[in-house]
């Protein structure tokens, strides 16, 4: 093609070159600058957000709250379980369920075991029943929509009642696939109850609770009665109308 033949831009195409926003040499300079934390530098924050974690917490989540490549996370993660292991600490870091997750050690266990079920705390804490309360009333239920109605992180709470025997993970959430926590025996009978159905109004046990009994009322309340009530209004309504119109027809014809 000749230079006589080749096309000339049109002058809208040249503006738009023109008025392109070219990236700031600031912008690209904080890019290229901008340091990457290393293993050590990221250790502690990586600590806190495993103790605040519910589930055990993928690499990914801890890269991105680190704002740390996935490798340094994984190279940090490794140095954690060293340190652990090494100081001879009564817990370890351990990889479960696709996530990492603080455990105690096993040689503990069966010190901690006995200690929980009858030295360490023979009585609940207020924490801890109305954690109980509403895993009682909603189970099956994921330990995050436990958390979710009481408020708070329930993490620590449920491990006691895991140790206690009081509540058991069974089954997984259909959509999140979180354990589904319910009551066990032992819980039933600690009540003295034969089944689920003897369960006491949740008030008098929990008498400054009130707020958590109507949460409680909502959520477990069956799609099917929210139904049945849509269904006796609408009849009500109709009824009503009816007698409208029988009213209207019965009145006699005042007309001269």
């Amino acid at each position: 093609m000749s230079d006589e033949e080749r096309p000339v831009p049109a002058d809208d195409d040249r503006q738009d070159a023109e008025e392109r926003p070219v990236p700031a040499d600031d912008d690209r300079q904080d890019a290229e600058e901008r340091p990457v934390p290393t293993a050590e530098e990221i250790s502690g924050l990586l600590e806190a957000l495993l103790l605040m974690s519910e589930e055990p917490a993928d690499e990914t989540m801890l890269a991105e709250a680190a704002g740390a490549p996935v490798g340094i996370v994984r190279e940090a993660l490794d140095g954690l379980v060293r340190h652990y292991d090494e100081g001879g600490h009564g817990f370890e870091l351990r990889r479960v369920g696709g996530g990492w997750r603080y455990h105690t050690r096993p040689e503990h266990h069966d010190r901690i075991a006995a200690w929980v079920r009858a030295g360490g705390r023979n009585r609940l804490s207020q924490a801890a029943m109305e954690t109980l309360a509403v895993i009682a009333y909603l189970q099956p239920v994921p330990r995050s929509r436990v958390s979710a109605v009481r408020g708070v992180n329930v993490d620590g709470v449920v491990r006691t009642l895991l140790a206690r025997d009081l509540v058991d993970e069974q089954g997984a959430d259909a959509s999140t696939g979180a354990g589904l926590l319910v009551t066990t025996d032992h819980f039933l009978a600690r009540l003295g109850l034969d089944s689920l159905s003897g369960l006491p109004d949740i008030a008098p046990l929990l008498p400054d609770a009130s707020a958590l009994e109507a949460e409680l009322s909502r959520l477990a309340r069956p799609a099917e009665d929210a139904d049945a009530e849509a269904q006796d209004a609408d009849e009500t309504a109709g009824r009503r109308a009816d007698e409208d119109e029988g009213q209207e027809h019965d009145e006699p014809d005042q007309r001269p």
